[in-house]
């Protein structure tokens, strides 16, 4: 018999990796993480996250742990001006979060469940067959070998998980490459949406009080032949090229690059192995959209892979992973290489800026890129003609339950799927009872009449898989079937 130390292996503790690792937990999965690091890393990359990720944190109570956040209603979409109000409760998302204050946060409430995170274990071998996976970690003691029944990758652009088991990362190499640098001491104009002229662009944003960062590209500098961050001295001098300003005296608290490269793998699941965030796509960090898109992964990942270790997923429900996330990170890439060619191409590019600008006038385009780059628009499996809200996410509102209020959000916390009764029908109720062993079923009322008048089916990540606008059962066990297995016995 196979001895197994855990059900889930999670490669990497970035933000992607401890949010799976809580969603595990939530279901009671137990799971273990693993991370080359020997301490979390202090430096940010990312500093905010998008409007469906602050709706993701908000499904499971975390915002509260980020104290006061401020959405951000306009922006822009490669230097074109942006409106996210256009759309109905349209924001950004957030600006100013570090991401290792987003990674403590994760961290507490994926080790407050229960999760097993392993520091200084790196992943350099790993074996698979039909029942489980097995991974070889190097540790400061020695190669250690663990069993689990799957394994994530969540470990980053140059995963090792995604090398190992041979899935392919097609896509593009850079072309060009931006310095970025946080420092004290020197003050310069906030740029937080960026400011392009002839030289090059840059975007200068608060890290607080005395700290400044710092994001210069250099048109026509190219890409250096390393993979090592720019000195100070470096990003300072392209800096000054750039602006014209001095920022040479600063104290430099920490130096980085990145680039256009953008590469999206060919699978996202081979087997019993699994590829998130940046281990699955990988491009211009413009708009937050990467730590948002990796979260998005798991949150969908997380229930379906519990529900197949639980034993009551559907033969196929794995394979949805890759059939819904991978469009999304497609269009993600597509998306910031646009604004790339928009935002930073050269007098090449000028006819491109004209026609869009053009075009971003129409509010039809506004709310098509609204969307694209918030992740509010995104679909699972919706049907042409059908109710506007199936295979979307389910916004936040405010619902009578008993005596009590709620919110849709409240609901989701546990992590289950919710049979959200608005229409008190029996018929319903005992349409769904051979699921309520996996599933919460809510008999609730509106407090806002100008939400949806409707009963649904929600998936634990928050995307309605099932409407019913007059509180009649049709179809409901099938789409209970499709999504949450075969019912136990009522009688």
């Amino acid at each position: 018999m196979d001895a197994f130390d855990t059900d889930v292996i999670v490669a990497g503790a970035g933000p992607s990796g401890l949010m799976l690792a809580g969603e595990l937990r939530l279901a009671g999965i137990p799971v273990i993480v693993l991370d080359r690091l020997a301490e979390p890393m202090q430096q940010s990359r990312a500093l905010g996250f998008s409007a469906r990720t602050l709706e993701e944190f908000g499904q499971r109570g975390l915002l509260a742990e980020f104290g006061e956040l401020d959405t951000i209603p306009v922006g822009h979409f490669g230097g074109m001006p942006l409106d996210y109000r256009i759309i109905e409760g349209g924001n950004f998302g957030v600006r100013g979060v570090p991401q290792s204050r987003t990674e403590r946060i994760l961290a507490g409430w994926a080790l407050g469940l229960g999760a097993d995170l392993r520091r200084s274990h790196e992943v350099v071998g790993l074996e698979q067959d039909g029942s489980g996976v097995t991974v070889d970690a190097d540790t400061p003691g020695g190669v250690v070998r663990l069993r689990a029944r799957y394994l994530v990758g969540c470990d980053g652009a140059r995963s090792a998980v995604r090398r190992l088991t041979g899935i392919a990362f097609p896509g593009t190499d850079a072309t060009m490459e931006m310095k970025m640098a946080d420092f004290t001491g020197v003050r310069v104009p906030i740029r937080p949406t960026g400011q392009v002229g002839e030289a090059g662009m840059v975007v200068v944003l608060p890290l607080g009080p005395e700290a400044i960062r710092a994001v210069v590209f250099e048109r026509g500098a190219g890409v250096r032949p390393t993979q090592e961050p720019p000195t100070f001295p470096e990003v300072a001098d392209a800096f000054q090229r750039v602006t014209g300003e001095d920022i040479h005296a600063g104290r430099p608290i920490w130096t980085s690059y990145f680039t256009d490269a953008s590469r999206q793998a060919e699978t996202y699941r081979r087997d019993r192995v699994f590829l998130a965030g940046d281990a699955a796509h990988i491009h211009l960090p413009i708009g937050a959209q990467g730590i948002s898109a990796g979260v998005g992964d798991v949150v969908n990942l997380g229930w379906k892979l519990a529900a197949a270790l639980r034993g009551h997923a559907p033969a196929d429900l794995l394979d949805t992973y890759h059939a819904e996330r991978h469009p999304v990170g497609a269009g993600i890439v597509a998306n910031t290489l646009v604004q790339r060619s928009l935002y930073l191409g050269g007098p090449e590019a000028q006819p491109l800026r004209d026609v869009f600008g053009d075009l971003i006038r129409l509010d039809q385009v506004q709310r098509r890129l609204v969307g694209a780059v918030t992740g509010l628009d995104i679909v699972y499996g919706g049907e042409e003609g059908g109710h506007p809200l199936l295979g979307r996410r389910l916004p936040e509102q405010e619902l009578a339950v008993a005596d009590a209020k709620t919110t849709t959000f409240e609901l989701l916390r546990a992590g289950r799927p919710v049979l959200l009764d608005l229409h008190d029908s029996a018929g319903l109720r005992a349409s769904a009872a051979g699921w309520s062993d996996r599933m919460d079923i809510v008999t609730a009322s509106r407090l806002d009449p100008t939400a949806p008048a409707a009963s649904l089916l929600v998936r634990p990540d928050g995307y309605v898989a099932w409407v019913s606008t007059d509180g009649t059962p049709d179809g409901l066990t099938g789409a209970l079937g499709r999504w949450f297995g075969a019912p136990v016995s009522t009688d």
